[in-house]
């Protein structure tokens, strides 16, 4: 099997104002991220609000670029690509299907539109093919040929993350980016979507990065996670491995943290507090020390090296 991403020491860094008075700082959004994610295969990656998962998916889709590192797409470095050449290999699908498409076109031209961006690299591809790739991506969406003339303000949320998808799929990408594909739909049409994202993978072939906070989304589809803390990732690991003994602190905190269906079942406490940790105030060593209930002595001080055992890597004294 062969790789599709390799992200090596991948950084992203932010001039964040200081105030009136306040001294301008660096914002770490993605501090040193490494992963191969091989062909076929889904990568989930889950986290708390600010941790770096959309900065991470706009750097993978080449729409930031990196302040260190490199990011290899098939075996290609990223950064020396064009955006044509970029947009037939990975293609992104977006939170919001209500602001992600142009709601003063129709659908058919909503999906065609990546294929005459293309223009000659596509071969100049004539209207007629063009109109023909577009209805067969919507035939494998779900979507009916009756809905090529609608505009987005005529369908449901879960018709226009379809056409989303199949605006993504259209020009045969190997990577998809999905960047919480399913938090703005209804409980109902978020299986239809995950269900149809599935069938696509294995019936194209596709590799996913899927940005998620919703554990039970990502323990669905992906078939290994990487729990991100303050820009980097603390641990990655197959699946069914990671939910079933999760090794690092954040991560069990995280599994913890899900609520339960149980009538009268109080809001669990996992320890973590009410707020955010800071990007821009990065605390020394051990980075997710001041909220570890089991921190040691040294983790004040000491960044911990990366261990890896048994296809898992973990960013833990502990796990030594």
């Amino acid at each position: 099997m062969s790789v599709a991403i390799e992200v090596q020491d991948a950084q992203r860094r932010f001039r964040g104002g200081g105030g009136m008075f306040g001294a301008a700082r660096d914002v770490r959004a993605v501090d040193g991220v490494s992963f191969t994610l091989q062909t076929g295969g889904v990568l989930g990656v889950v986290g708390e609000s600010g941790c770096g998962k959309s900065t991470l998916a706009r750097m993978i889709l080449g729409l930031l670029p990196l302040s260190g590192g490199s990011i290899l797409v098939d075996g290609q470095d990223l950064s020396a690509m064009d955006r044509r050449a970029r947009a037939r290999l990975i293609q992104p699908v977006f939170q919001d299907p209500y602001s992600s498409l142009n709601p003063r076109q129709s659908v058919e031209e909503i999906v065609g539109l990546p294929l005459a961006a293309q223009g000659n690299s596509q071969g100049n591809i004539s209207a007629v093919a063009r109109r023909d790739r577009v209805m067969e991506m919507l035939g494998r969406v779900g979507l009916s040929t009756d809905h090529a003339s609608r505009q987005p303000s005529q369908l449901s949320g879960g018709q226009r993350q379809r056409v989303a998808i199949a605006r993504a799929l259209v020009l045969r990408p190997r990577i998809v980016v999905c960047d919480e594909p399913t938090s703005a739909l209804d409980v109902s049409v978020q299986a239809q979507i995950l269900n149809l994202l599935a069938e696509l993978r294995a019936e194209l072939g596709l590799t996913y990065v899927f940005i998620s906070h919703n554990l039970a989304v990502v323990e669905h589809i992906a078939t290994e996670v990487a729990v991100m803390y303050l820009g980097r990732f603390v641990e990655q690991a197959p699946t069914q491995a990671l939910f079933r003994a999760p090794a690092h602190p954040y991560t069990q905190a995280l599994l913890a943290s899900v609520l339960t269906p149980e009538p009268g079942a109080p809001i669990p406490d996992v320890g973590l507090g009410d707020s955010y940790p800071d990007p821009a105030n990065i605390p020394s060593g051990c980075r997710f020390h001041p909220r570890c209930k089991v921190a040691q002595p040294g983790c004040a001080t000491h960044d911990p090296a990366e261990v890896v055992r048994d296809g898992r890597r973990v960013a833990c004294v502990l796990a030594a």
